[in-house]
């Protein structure tokens, strides 16, 4: 069972292009995987210089019917709670932080959206002006996003999963925020786990889990792979690269 992934995004338009380059050329090359979904794993927006191209682009894409599954990231809760709130924090965030702050990427998707030197400015005013370049149909998009996805051998998720829970008890703040607990864990989890959030150099897999942050938000490459049960690919202009488990 086939299954297209991307990793985080974080406002890439150009590098989300490339990648669905990718897997239309595997598809080409591979044939037998018309129904095989493609699923962006979060972290849609953020530190990049074109968010809001990336959400009219998945928008787009979903409302001609195409088979894409968008999952919620942490940055697009963060996005989603401050367009609702401006001054409250997100549960999985540092107290002393906020969205706009230069660590977190939020003023560069503001500026995508047409705003001003969001970082510098009186919050309300910033807020006031988000809520006017933010369409309510982009709001709503982001709020309903699902938080994962199983097809087959594998559950597609942004940060990971709790471990020894069923996935219907997951919570939506493990499944955007969680990290070591699920990163240090060997155990089989019964699916292979596909996720980003922890950026690395790139892609790996780890045997019950597959990461594909690649730190596109860094200034690295942006992930596509293709998994068949728990096998996995990394996609390039060369073809598929097998993705073997590691110690």
């Amino acid at each position: 069972m086939r299954s297209y992934a991307i990793g985080d995004i974080h406002g890439q338009l150009a590098l989300l292009l490339e990648a669905h380059e990718l897997i239309a050329a595997d598809r080409a090359a591979h044939g037998g995987a018309d129904a095989a979904p493609v699923v962006h794993i979060g972290d849609l927006v953020d530190r990049g210089p074109d968010s809001a191209g990336v959400i009219e682009f998945l928008r787009a894409g979903q409302a001609e019917g195409q088979d894409w599954v968008v999952l919620k990231g942490n940055h697009d809760r963060m996005f989603s709670g401050f367009l609702d709130d401006p001054w409250a924090r997100d549960p999985g965030l540092r107290s002393e932080l906020g969205w706009l702050h230069p660590r977190l990427g939020g003023a560069q998707t503001l500026k995508s959206f047409g705003l001003r030197e969001p970082g510098n400015r009186p919050l309300d005013q910033v807020h006031r002006e988000a809520l006017a370049a933010v369409s309510p149909q982009v709001r709503d998009w982001l709020r309903d996003l699902p938080v994962s996805f199983r097809r087959g051998e594998a559950v597609f998720v942004h940060a990971g999963i709790r471990p020894g829970l069923a996935l219907a008890q997951q919570e939506e703040n493990d499944l955007l925020w969680i990290r070591d607990v699920f990163l240090n864990d060997t155990r089989d989890h019964g699916f292979l786990v596909v996720h980003g959030h922890t950026a690395i150099s790139r892609a790996r897999h780890y045997g019950n889990r597959l990461n594909i942050d690649s730190s596109a938000g860094y200034g690295g490459p942006l992930a596509t792979v293709v998994t068949e049960g728990r096998d996995a690919w990394l996609l390039g202009y060369d073809g598929r690269k097998p993705l073997l488990p590691e110690g």
